[in-house]
C-alpha cells in the first residue's frame, strides 16, 4: 500500500489515510476509520511522515499543515 507517489503527492491509498486523519486519531482508529490491517495502515503512516504530511504526536497521529494542503487540492 504505497502512500505516497514517486512525485511526493498522496497515492489513493494515502489520501484515504489523510482523510481518517481529519480528526487526529492513533494506528488503531485509523485502521478502524479506513477498513485497512493495522500493518497497512502502519506502513503508511511511515510514509506519509517521511513525506511531511503527517506527524506523530502523544494520542497517534495528525495532520501536518502540508498535509491538510494536499487534502484540499485532491
Amino acid at each position: 500500500m504505497a502512500c505516497v507517489n514517486p512525485d511526493g503527492s498522496p497515492s489513493p491509498s494515502g489520501l484515504l489515510l489523510l482523510r481518517a486523519l481529519e480528526r487526529p486519531g492513533s494506528e488503531r482508529e485509523l485502521a478502524g476509520r479506513t477498513g485497512r490491517p493495522l500493518f497497512q495502515v502502519r506502513s503508511g503512516l511511515r510514509e506519509l511522515e517521511s513525506a511531511g504530511l503527517v506527524r506523530a504526536i502523544p494520542a497517534g497521529f495528525e495532520l501536518t499543515e502540508g498535509g491538510r494542503e494536499r487534502l484540499a487540492v485532491a
